[in-house]
């Protein structure tokens, strides 16, 4: 039970993670936030990583590291939850 639960943590930790990557990315392409996969990702990234934004500023104007400390923060929540399930079903 503890396996399937640690893994669906881990697979929903990646699943999001890549869909970070992918809003990031899509913002070097021209237009490419304004399409409908960008606008989806929008709604589902930016809510997240305006969390990020308020306390990282961009680095000289134009380079924005909050999605790194996003995606850190995603990863240590996703393990201390996979601890604390761990703690409650053993096994």
């Amino acid at each position: 039970m503890f396996s399937s639960v640690s893994g669906l943590i881990m697979n929903l930790q990646s699943i999001y993670s890549f869909m970070i990557i992918g809003y990031v990315l899509m913002s070097w392409l021209p237009n490419a936030r304004e399409s409908f996969i960008g606008v989806f990702l929008g709604k589902l990234v930016e809510p997240y990583l305006g969390i990020f934004r308020r306390f990282i500023p961009s680095i000289g104007g134009m380079i924005d590291i909050s999605p790194i400390v996003a995606i850190f923060a995603l990863r240590f929540v996703a393990m201390g939850l996979i601890a604390v399930v761990g703690f409650i079903l053993p096994g």
